[in-house]
C-alpha cells in the first residue's frame, strides 16, 4: 500500500486598495505583472495557457499552466520551478487566488498547495509570496514599489 506524500501549504490574505478588475489585470497581463514581479513574464490566462515568470537575473523561473480563470474573482494555476533554488517540478503545485470586493477595495486570498513539507521550503515560499503580494498591493493602489530588491537574485531568507 502506498500513501500520498504529505504536502505543505502557504496561505496569505490581504486587503488591496483597488477594485478587483485592477488587481485581476495585474495578475493576468504580462506587462502589468512586470510592474510588481519578475524580469520576464509569459502569461496566457486561459485554461491550459502558460504561466511563466522569470523572477530574477539568476534565471530563477516558475512555470505552470492556468487551470481556471474567472474574471475579477478567481485564478488557479499549476506552479513549480523550471529553474530555481528548489527541486519543485514545473506544474507540480497549485496556486489559487481569490479576489472579493470589499467596499472600494479587494480582499485577496492566496492558497499555494502541494509544496514539499520541508519547513525551509514552505517558509521560503511564504516569504516570497509576502514580498510579491506587498508589491502587487502598492501597484494596484496606484503607487510605485520601486526597484525589486530581489531582481538581482538576492532573494529574501525565511524567518529565523
Amino acid at each position: 500500500m502506498t500513501t500520498a506524500p504529505a504536502t505543505g501549504t502557504v496561505e496569505r490574505e490581504l486587503l488591496i486598495n483597488a477594485r478587483p478588475e485592477i488587481v485581476f489585470r495585474l495578475l493576468t497581463d504580462p506587462a502589468e505583472m512586470l510592474r510588481w514581479q519578475g524580469v520576464e513574464v509569459e502569461l496566457d490566462p486561459l485554461p491550459g495557457g502558460i504561466y511563466r515568470c522569470q523572477l530574477n537575473a539568476l534565471g530563477h523561473t516558475t512555470l505552470g499552466r492556468f487551470i481556471e480563470v474567472t474574471p475579477y474573482s478567481r485564478i488557479v494555476f499549476s506552479w513549480g520551478w523550471q529553474a530555481g533554488p528548489f527541486d519543485i517540478p514545473p506544474g507540480s503545485t497549485t496556486v489559487e487566488i481569490r479576489l472579493a470586493p470589499e467596499g472600494a477595495a479587494t480582499r485577496l486570498h492566496l492558497l499555494h498547495r502541494e509544496l514539499p513539507t520541508v519547513p525551509a521550503i514552505t517558509e521560503s515560499h511564504g516569504v516570497g509570496w509576502v514580498h510579491y503580494l506587498d508589491r502587487l498591493a502598492i501597484v494596484a493602489a496606484g503607487g510605485d514599489p520601486g526597484a525589486d530588491d530581489w531582481a538581482d537574485g538576492n532573494m529574501g531568507e525565511p524567518p529565523a
